[in-house]
């Protein structure tokens, strides 16, 4: 379990590290069903930054943990990119796009931790 707390804390590591807002941890470990561990929720606000956000996470977890997503989809047009780390999974949006899916509301039961932006 420390191993998947060090990853989803070296992901927002390398979400801040591009200016990603408005960070959530989403902890799910206590939920039925949950198909990972933790998820990570931010924004970008171009699909050029949302890519940045995104080839960052990677660079920092591949560095710092030596984890590699094992399905990365949404880069074509960078409007939601999803990253699956199997415990952990990352999702990068534009912001009205993160407004429409609303996925906050829908693991709403799950303790969720807001990290503050950095700039």
């Amino acid at each position: 379990m420390e191993e998947i707390k060090k990853l989803t804390d070296t992901i927002v590591k390398g979400i801040q590290e591009k200016k990603g807002s408005r960070i959530i941890v989403a902890d799910l470990t206590g939920l039925d069903g949950a198909i990972c561990k933790y998820f990570v929720i931010c924004q970008g606000n171009s699909p050029t930054q949302v890519e940045a956000i995104t080839e960052s996470v990677e660079e920092f977890a591949r560095l710092n943990t030596g984890e590699k997503p094992i399905k990365v989809v949404g880069l074509e047009n960078a409007q939601w990119v999803a990253m699956d780390y199997v415990d952990v999974m990352v999702h990068v949006f534009l912001p009205d796009v993160r407004e429409y899916y609303n996925l906050e509301t829908l693991w709403q039961d799950a303790k969720q931790t807001e990290i503050p932006d950095e700039y």
